[in-house]
């Protein structure tokens, strides 16, 4: 047995024991619903099952929900869970009714088929065995769309520093939730490229974690930048590691967007902090044709030593076009945004049609492929 099978195997019975300790003391499985993405044809339906202290739901249901104010915390709280594995869930998508199971973890990620949901935004319901059910957004990307975002979050959009061991603990961890700041510009980059781009969908492809999903959302909201469902991961022993890889989290993720949508090219965004330039660099040659350009911020030589230990990048991205797509740097948000003002992302054709009116909103969760009703437990990956 290989270390990471042992922690596995740990962590599964410290797991079991502390459901079995709390479900003895009053505490009753929840849901937490996350943004879910489809087509016309079939939708994500995504969410996670963990077991509450009726008194903190009693305190969160006082609460006014939407802002980071709700959401500060200390971060350490947000993974310090017990996950409610194999148990059975009920996803209501339109007319569709779905019976299905979380996984070892306590996710779900159920692929309707045939549901009969209009673009645009929907909810849906999920319902659990011993919990309230509660509505999950889902985001319909009409079949004319021609042109979609993919956003990093981790010093792209908001600054963390990752993954220096130390300081992201501290920043994930330790710090309050709603003390993190924004990387300057990047709202007004964003607005403008969907202003060009109007119904395109925006997609969040990070390895921060599930836990984090609410935060993040309310993040988002707080700062301005454009909504759309999040790619995250579960941390933890998986059976070839003691934590999930994340340049392969993200390279699955963008072959999942590339099938699920295939008449739609990519725009690109994310940092050269750690592996973001590479992974774009091999999307754009083995797809080429999938990839309307990449936008990278160029981390400082004091944010890159608190990165990754090294004043200078790890990989470089070539901006000279050998790319074989238009590629924009900067700093921050505003130089990006001057940038790009310069050299503007060639606009395709038939883009302008939209997204079924959700314009700078979308975005795709877990595995492609399956079948109505299938769970293809998106949080594998």
């Amino acid at each position: 047995m290989g270390l990471s099978d042992f922690v596995r195997k740990a962590e599964r019975t410290i797991n079991k024991v502390g459901r079995e300790r709390k479900t003895a003391k009053g505490w009753r499985p929840a849901i937490t619903g996350f943004s879910g993405y489809g087509s016309v044809d079939r939708v994500h339906v995504l969410g996670r099952v963990l077991m509450q202290d009726p008194d903190d739901a009693a305190d969160t249901a006082a609460d006014a929900p939407g802002t980071l104010q709700e959401e500060a915390q200390r971060g350490w709280r947000q993974f310090i869970t017990t996950q409610v594995g194999d148990h059975p869930v009920t996803v209501r998508v339109g007319d569709r009714v779905v019976e299905s199971r979380t996984n070892d973890n306590g996710y779900i990620d159920v692929l309707v088929a045939d549901h009969g949901l209009l673009p645009g935004w929907n909810e849906v319901t999920i319902e659990a065995e011993g919990a309230d059910a509660v509505q999950a957004r889902v985001l319909i990307v009409g079949p004319s769309t021609r042109i979609g975002l993919v956003s990093d979050i981790d010093d792209t959009v908001m600054v963390t520093w990752l993954p220096r061991a130390m300081l992201a603990a501290w920043n994930s961890w330790v710090r309050h939730t709603n003390t993190r700041q924004p990387v300057p510009g990047m709202a007004e980059f964003y607005r403008e490229l969907l202003r060009n781009h109007p119904g395109a969908p925006v997609v969040y492809l990070s390895t921060g974690a599930w836990n984090t999903f609410e935060t993040l959302e309310a993040f988002m909201a707080t700062h301005s930048l454009p909504d759309g469902p999040m790619l995250l991961t579960d941390w933890g022993p998986t059976p070839t590691g003691l934590f999930r890889s994340g340049p392969e989290h993200k390279k699955v993720q963008l072959r999942n967007l590339f099938i699920d949508f295939p008449d739609i090219t990519w725009i690109l965004v994310g940092d050269d902090g750690q592996h973001d330039p590479l992974i774009y660099g091999d999307a754009v040659f083995e797809h080429p044709d999938r990839i309307a350009g990449v936008a990278i911020r160029q981390l400082s030589p004091g944010e890159h030593v608190l990165s990754h230990g090294t004043a200078t990048a790890r990989e470089a991205i070539d901006p000279e076009g050998r790319m074989g797509v238009p590629v924009i740097l900067g700093a921050d948000g505003h130089e990006l945004l001057e940038n790009y003002r310069e050299n503007p992302l060639p606009v395709l054709e038939g883009e302008d049609e939209g997204a079924g009116g959700a314009a700078g909103a979308g975005g795709a969760a877990g595995e492609a492929g399956g079948v109505a009703g299938e769970d293809t437990s998106a949080n594998e990956g």
